[in-house]
């Protein structure tokens, strides 16, 4: 399959999937994550501050720290459902 932004998302909200990915400092980080609403805790906003988008950059849950982590699509490594 090829690695697309679009293609990513999907599997994000199908499912839990491994992504391994470069961090900015470097170094590499596997993560367990999901965009599924099974999976996600509440969560409340505590600014009023917009974040701005950043098209780069996938937010998603961590499954294992029960978080929310993001990273730069144009560093993923490896994926893999």
């Amino acid at each position: 399959m090829e690695l697309s932004k679009t293609n990513v998302m999907n599997m994000l909200h199908s499912g839990i999937v491994n992504i391994k990915f470069t961090k900015t400092d470097g170094s590499e980080r596997d993560m367990k994550c999901t965009l599924m609403d099974a999976f996600i805790k509440p969560h409340e906003k505590k600014t009023d501050r917009d974040k701005k988008i950043n098209e780069n950059i996938i937010s998603v849950w961590d499954v294992d720290k029960e978080g929310w982590r993001s990273f730069r699509f144009d560093s993923i490594i490896s994926i893999n459902k």
